[in-house]
């Protein structure tokens, strides 16, 4: 292939797939490495990606937190959203919890799997610890903390997309304009702590 058809490739995934600037110059580093390391040649493709200015994150008020979670009915989707801002955990942490996984006696929950497949612990507040207990005793989930709701699926966690839609349906519920994306309610955690004085070590 000529290095036309490679540039060529490199628009079409930046164009019309969406790709992110990182993951075309991934594309572009494994075939320099196959035509130097395999084909013993060089290959000159005038390519230039501008990556996007990082952006900073969404943060809601305390308030606005608060009127995402008071607005769900249902009460595992309201353990669901406080458990997510709570402990500040991404939403596929929050999909995998397990019973197992809240250390009440040192008041910590215990992340597995989390990114990168690392292991952490997270702070677990004592109002959350109370309504988890609620939860559990009129749930009473098995294997995850938060199973599927489809019955074929009741040993399998609740899909990112059930979690996702529960958060935007109840942050539009609630009237709260910004803070798009499940993800906000970590950064309004973390930030929350920082402004009540936590050390950023710590968080």
């Amino acid at each position: 292939i000529t290095k036309e058809m490679i540039e060529d490739y490199l628009l079409y995934l930046k164009n019309e797939k969406g790709n992110a600037p990182a993951s075309c110059c991934l594309v572009l580093t494994g075939l320099r490495f196959f035509y130097k390391h395999i084909l013993d040649q060089e290959i000159e493709v005038g390519f230039h990606l501008t990556k996007h200015p990082r952006r900073l994150p969404t943060v809601l008020t305390k308030e606005q937190v608060w009127k995402i979670i008071s607005i769900p009915k249902n009460l595992k989707h309201r353990l669901m959203l406080m458990t997510t801002y709570a402990a500040g955990l991404r939403a596929g942490e929050t999909r995998r919890l397990k019973p197992e996984h809240i250390d009440s006696k040192r008041m910590l929950i215990k992340v597995v799997d989390g990114k990168g497949s690392k292991y952490r612990y997270t702070m677990l507040s004592r109002m959350l610890l109370e309504e988890l207990r609620r939860y559990y005793q009129a749930c009473r989930p098995k294997i995850y903390l938060f199973p599927s709701a489809i019955k074929k699926r009741k040993d399998q966690p609740i899909s990112y997309e059930a979690l996702r839609c529960t958060y935007e349906k109840a942050r539009k519920k609630a009237g709260v304009k910004n803070g798009v994306g499940i993800h906000t309610l970590r950064h309004s955690f973390a930030t929350h702590l920082l402004e009540a004085g936590y050390d950023i070590r710590k968080i």
